[in-house]
């Protein structure tokens, strides 16, 4: 009996071992549930897990992924002087400078200088000087200049001789020889520089000296230089005096010569020297490149009638402008190079948490410019920007490379 209950017992154990053999196992199956979805790309790693709709979302926006954001409170917006502004298109009224120098007038400017090789004798001005058209500014000798009077001296009593007697009694010939060289004579002392009423003192009996002549002003103005002495030799051409109407100015601007802009004359501007500003307006635009500065020069026209300004001073010119459409546009502080070198601006996703966004550039509008790329009605960083884009690179900063 015995033997036949361990038999039986036997028998029954062999029997569930079997069983659980033919059974499989629970790791058996999950392999089989999770086969078919990486038969369809997708895996079971922690990195390529789908991600978030909100996170999906503000990669699509702006470009870029969750860690390239800066998320800030008010307390650090107002430490580091954040602004934020909904950008609305709108006419700009801006204006750009230029660094110039306030010229005398070349056109109503008049350059004292003999025409003759003399000497210095006395001058009657002194620099800075205000001088009336016709006063005496520099008297002058010349052996050349003593010659041709001499000869004006004998020409004219022989052409005085020459009418009295008439055509008739001395001949054809001798009366147009005696005309000829009187007006010879008269040609070369105006053409040295004398006057009518030099020339009619030559001929009375209290003349002054041979060689003597005196240089007068030809335009009311004021005396800017004088760079000559007292017995000095100067030859002909050689300036003695300049004088200039200080009525109206001439003012040179030096702008970029890659600026791509067009001042035509009339444009207006306003010339800065100290705590003077005066209207201006363009009246000639060099097409060429000065070689030295590599700048384009524009040339203002100013009015000076209290005489405040002067030759030779610096000056700071800005033109005024205002674009013709509304247009978009920001602060250049607002504009910051991106991870892949394109231009951005940091968009105000909700409060307190920036993204940044592409944007193209337009026209430089002083210390604006122009941007596409965003819709009207963005709210923008326009101050601080910088801050924003340091917060981002020290979020996104890899210690190890990866």
């Amino acid at each position: 009996m015995n033997k036949t209950l361990i038999a039986m017992l036997v028998a029954g154990l062999a029997t569930a071992a079997a069983s659980h053999a033919q059974t499989p196992s629970a790791p058996e199956h999950a392999h089989e549930k999770t086969a078919p979805a990486a038969a369809h790309g997708k895996s079971n790693e922690v990195h390529d897990e789908p991600k978030p709709a909100a996170q999906a979302g503000k990669e699509d926006e702006a470009g870029h992924d969750e860690a390239a954001s800066a998320s800030l409170t008010p307390e650090q917006m107002a430490l580091a002087g954040i602004r934020v502004e909904a950008l609305t298109a709108r006419p700009v009224d801006y204006q750009l400078y230029a660094p110039g120098e306030i010229l005398s007038n070349g056109y109503t400017s008049y350059r004292v200088s003999p025409r003759v090789a003399s000497v210095v004798l006395r001058r009657h001005v002194a620099l800075g000087a205000h001088v009336k058209k016709g006063q005496p500014l520099v008297t002058l000798f010349s052996e050349s200049l003593a010659q041709a009077q001499a000869e004006y001296r004998t020409a004219w009593p022989e052409w005085q001789r020459m009418q009295e007697l008439g055509r008739k009694t001395v001949g054809e010939q001798r009366y147009i020889s005696a005309k000829s060289t009187l007006e010879a004579a008269r040609a070369t002392l105006l053409a040295y520089g004398l006057s009518t009423a030099d020339l009619e003192s030559l001929t009375s009996q209290q003349s002054r000296a041979l060689g003597e002549y005196t240089l007068r002003a030809e335009i009311d103005g004021a005396v800017l230089a004088d760079d000559f002495e007292q017995g000095q030799r100067i030859e002909a051409g050689a300036p003695l005096i300049a004088l200039a109407d200080e009525k109206q100015l001439w003012v040179e601007a030096h702008l970029p010569a890659n600026l791509s802009l067009t001042l035509g004359a009339g444009t207006k501007a306003e010339v800065v020297v100290g705590d003077v500003r005066v209207k201006a307006a363009v009246s000639q635009e060099a097409h060429t490149i000065d070689p030295v500065t590599r700048t384009r020069t524009v040339r203002l026209l100013m009015d000076n009638p209290e005489h405040r300004l002067h030759p030779g001073q610096f000056a700071e010119v800005f033109f005024r402008f205002k674009t013709e459409k509304p247009v978009l546009a920001v602060p250049e502080g607002a504009l910051m190079r991106g991870a892949d070198g394109d231009w951005t601006v940091f968009v105000e996703d909700h409060p307190g948490e920036f993204l940044p966004a592409e944007v193209d550039l337009g026209r430089a509008l002083g210390q604006l410019r122009e941007i596409t790329g965003i819709k009207p009605g963005t709210r923008v960083i326009t101050e601080g920007a910088f801050f924003v884009a340091s917060q981002i690179a020290k979020g996104g900063f890899d210690p190890h490379g990866h």
